[in-house]
């Protein structure tokens, strides 16, 4: 069943109970908790009804803590509002706690879920996620008693945390909705480079030099002949038929060379790695 709809049926008849029971808003939330354990049918309805609206506020101020911009506040106050009927039907007049304590962490975890099961990209570890409720709950406190914002050191000792874990807490980032890789991430002199410029990738010329460093006390080895033929091949870039002409020799005796030259080095090569 769609949220909206679970949340709909629940003033379905609210027309009708509220004719039926025009005195409901006057009645404390004690009395009518203890009218819903006996009531059924539309009269329950009624009932939950009117603790709904007499507690909307709680829902509403709950979910404008946890709105930005990637997501939309009436979607938060939609699952506020059935945390709230969570809370209506689990609650036990009789135990003497007020209604709003035991709703507040109901509708709050409601909203918690959405955000981890449905609106969250990249999850948090559960360690930073605690610590980062816990650090609104106690800047709330602290500005309330200081009349100010208080800084890390004093979030840390209030809570009993290393002020390290207050601070990777706070600059920890819930990510809602992706960021894309061409927004800008900073400035270098009078360019802008974004955060696709920050990412790393493999880097195929490690590779290269690695085989260069491999192939070097190697060809050391050769004749000075060999290098030189080597060198005009591959630096210069010369043909085997070039290479023939300057060294007075035909490109088939090149080519035999050359491929003498190669078979040594990949023995070489795998003589070292199987010593290695």
């Amino acid at each position: 069943m769609k949220l909206a709809n679970r949340i709909g049926h629940w003033s379905a008849h609210s027309a009708a109970a509220q004719r039926l029971n025009a005195d409901l808003p006057a009645r404390s939330d004690e009395e009518l908790f203890q009218d819903l354990r006996e009531a059924s049918g539309a009269q329950a309805e009624a009932i939950r009804e009117a603790l709904v609206t007499r507690h909307s506020g709680l829902v509403r101020w709950l979910a404008g803590q946890y709105a930005n911009n990637p997501v939309d506040v009436e979607d938060l106050r939609q699952v506020g509002y059935l945390g709230l009927v969570t809370a209506i039907d689990r609650f036990d007049v009789d135990r003497g706690y007020e209604f709003v304590s035991f709703a507040r962490p109901t509708v709050q975890g409601e909203i918690r879920r959405y955000f981890r099961d449905e609106r969250r990209w990249v999850r948090m570890p559960r360690r930073i996620q605690e610590n980062k409720a816990a650090i609104r709950v106690a800047a709330e406190t602290l500005t309330h008693d200081l009349h100010r914002v208080p800084n890390d050191a004093e979030l840390a000792e209030y809570l009993g945390l290393p002020e390290p874990l207050v601070r990777e807490a706070a600059a920890a980032q819930d990510t809602f909705a992706p960021v894309s890789l061409d927004a800008p991430a900073g400035h270098d002199g009078e360019e802008t480079f974004t955060i696709a410029d920050t990412v790393g990738f493999p880097d195929t010329r490690l590779d290269f030099l690695v085989d260069c460093d491999a192939l070097k006390p190697l060809v050391e080895e050769l004749s000075d002949r060999d290098r030189l033929i080597l060198h005009l091949r591959y630096y210069q870039e010369r043909t085997q038929s070039q290479i023939g002409q300057e060294l007075g020799c035909s490109q088939m005796q090149i080519s035999r060379v050359l491929a003498g030259i190669h078979d040594r080095l990949r023995a070489g090569l795998t003589d070292d790695a199987a010593a290695a």
